[in-house]
């Protein structure tokens, strides 16, 4: 299968100023792909915060570095927002694991694990839903990198980017079926 990774514009955010801004542009859309990354443990017992979150329209992708930024009031009112639809796979933890960061309300979350069912998809993982609706697959190569390194290499923030924005993608392209 061919590879497809997102192709817009991937802009990095570091402090809650910048994560303000960000949040002031992702306001004004109907939809948002939405996915998290934590900086994996390798030893029994040890578990880390949520080191960033992506947010991604069809042509860019703001990923906020919690472990640098925390979680501004701006973009805890995004995520309680109702009015904005935040598309995301497995949901349910990416949601307790930023609660672990700041208690919130989700508002407006879409699991596309529950959501494609309906199309007679079974699948859980998003790799395995993507090649079902478009014949192609992502990348899953970066998922175990540090999230907190210093600076995040380029294949780090393309695949970040990318499984947000295959979220978004997967949503639009099973509602045109519909």
């Amino acid at each position: 299968m061919p590879t497809a990774a997102f192709g817009g514009r991937i802009i990095t955010i570091d402090t809650a100023e910048d994560t303000d801004k960000a949040i002031k542009a992702l306001s004004k859309e109907k939809l948002l792909g939405i996915d998290t990354e934590t900086r994996p443990s390798f030893r029994k017992g040890v578990q880390y915060e949520v080191s960033l979150i992506q947010l991604s329209t069809a042509d860019t992708c703001f990923l906020i570095r919690l472990n640098r930024t925390g979680m501004p009031d701006s973009l805890i009112s995004l995520l309680e927002n109702k009015e904005i639809i935040k598309i995301g796979l497995s949901l349910h933890d990416d949601y307790q694991a930023l609660c672990r960061r700041r208690k919130f309300k989700a508002g407006g979350f879409l699991d596309l694990q529950q959501h494609v069912v309906r199309y007679g998809i079974e699948e859980k993982s998003l790799q395995k839903i993507f090649a079902i609706v478009f014949g192609q697959r992502i990348s899953k190569s970066q998922q175990l990198t540090n999230w907190e390194n210093d600076v995040l290499t380029d294949k780090q923030k393309l695949y970040a980017a990318t499984d947000a924005w295959a979220c978004l993608e997967i949503y639009n392209k099973l509602e045109k079926t519909r």
